[in-house]
């Protein structure tokens, strides 16, 4: 028995217990993780302080080592998104459905949980206990793989969690990480048949692509994020100039971060050097097309194909200026990675059409690109923003995380 395989054992000897447990005794778990972070932040944050240190000499990027930070802010956050989800309904045993069929029986969907979870992702710690708070309230036991970046911080948060589910009645190794960080040990973990039930990855192309190429496991595809903003002709400027650099500077090493900004002939004058005066304030790296380096000056970097179809994660934003609304919608099909989009317009029938023909998993009207995430859609917290189109898309909450189970009773029929 390899070393997934073990793991994988003991989270589904575990499984009876969570996936029978009631919301009460559920939650009761939860709180017991929210306040264990709460009350341990000084060795949390000293577990992180030993990743940052050693991300610092391998010499990862600001924006990178923001991924990998944890401070009190970020902490209180993981405990608060643990309350959040007490406060959620529980999919587990609801009704979805049902009929009596003209032979008596009766038939009905309930959601139950999937059993054991696998989730694959990198240097973002957060994570950690956002994923294994929703295993736990839907019913489900977890098996965790963070990137080495985390190690320190991750053993850290999951030894205070298999504490605090101990204390709430429940066994241990319904949260389980997987510690030995090696390569081999990932790929033992795509092809844990029979003892994952499903594999979630999270993080960068890269590992996305991977866990769908290797994994035997089945897999919930969650999505890189080639974001995208439309300026178009009848856009308020002072509106487009804000939703761009909060969707681009907030915070740029996450999916839902603006990559790249298409602006209609008619706006791109009065909207362009707009624009770059508030991006500047950020020294974010503009690469344009031809008429964005006419309007903006030729020290603009000239945008590639790659650039329109790369996810950054930095302070760069790729900028192109369309003829149309259709233009811009095509543009976005091609090199969009289906997570997030958003329109900037005044005109209710370009606004529906945007909606209508993009094909991503949360197109935007007016409004930023950051808010694609379980929190701020009422999820409490998410196991990631699914860019595929079976089971589940768009940011997963608890729902995603259960399956439906069919209920059939009767009196004595037999089929014919």
């Amino acid at each position: 028995m390899n070393y997934i395989e073990n793991l994988g054992v003991k989270a589904r000897a575990s499984t009876s217990e969570i996936a029978n447990a009631s919301a009460l005794q559920k939650n009761d778990a939860l709180l017991e993780i929210a306040h264990i972070l709460r009350h341990n932040s000084a060795s949390i944050k000293s577990a992180n302080e030993i990743d940052l240190k050693a991300a610092a000499a391998r010499g990862m990027s600001e924006v990178m080592q923001d991924r990998l930070r944890l401070d009190d802010k970020r902490i209180e956050g993981m405990a608060a998104a643990c309350e959040k989800l007490c406060a959620l309904s529980d999919p587990v045993g609801q009704i979805m459905g049902g009929e009596v069929r003209p032979n008596g029986m009766k038939i009905t969907r309930v959601r139950v949980p999937m059993g054991v979870i696998g989730i694959i992702y990198e240097s973002r710690p957060n994570v950690t206990v956002d994923a294994a708070a929703l295993c736990i309230k839907s019913g489900n036991a977890v098996i965790l793989r963070g990137g080495k970046e985390a190690i320190n911080s991750n053993m850290c948060l999951v030894k205070l969690m298999r504490q605090a589910v101990r204390v709430a009645g429940f066994p241990e190794d319904i949260v389980q990480l997987v510690e030995d960080t090696d390569h081999g040990i990932a790929l033992e973990m795509m092809q844990a048949n029979g003892f994952i039930d499903v594999l979630i990855p999270r993080g960068g192309a890269r590992l996305i692509q991977t866990v769908v190429k290797n994994a035997t496991v089945p897999v919930i595809e969650t999505g890189t994020g080639n974001c995208h903003v439309y300026v178009d002709a009848s856009a308020d400027i002072d509106m487009a100039v804000n939703i761009v650099d909060n969707g681009k500077t907030q915070r740029p090493s996450v999916c839902n971060a603006v990559e790249s900004c298409l602006v209609h002939r008619d706006a791109a004058e009065a909207f362009l050097p707009r624009l770059k005066q508030q991006l500047d304030k950020h020294n974010v790296e503009i690469r344009g097309c031809e008429i964005t380096k006419m309007i903006l000056g030729m020290d603009i970097a000239l945008a590639t194909e790659g650039d329109y179809a790369t996810e950054f994660l930095d302070y760069i934003i790729s900028i192109k200026v369309v003829d149309s609304l259709g233009e811009a919608i095509e543009h976005i099909n091609r090199y969009s990675t289906g997570h997030s989009e958003c329109i900037v317009t005044e005109s209710l029938f370009s606004a529906e059409q945007f909606q209508k023909r993009v094909d991503s998993a949360a197109v935007y009207v007016n409004c930023s690109t950051r808010f694609t995430d379980g929190d701020e859609f009422g999820l409490g917290a998410e196991i990631g923003i699914s860019t595929q189109k079976l089971h589940a898309r768009g940011p997963m909450g608890l729902t995603a995380l259960t399956t439906e189970k069919w209920l059939i009773n009767g009196n004595g029929q037999i089929r014919e």
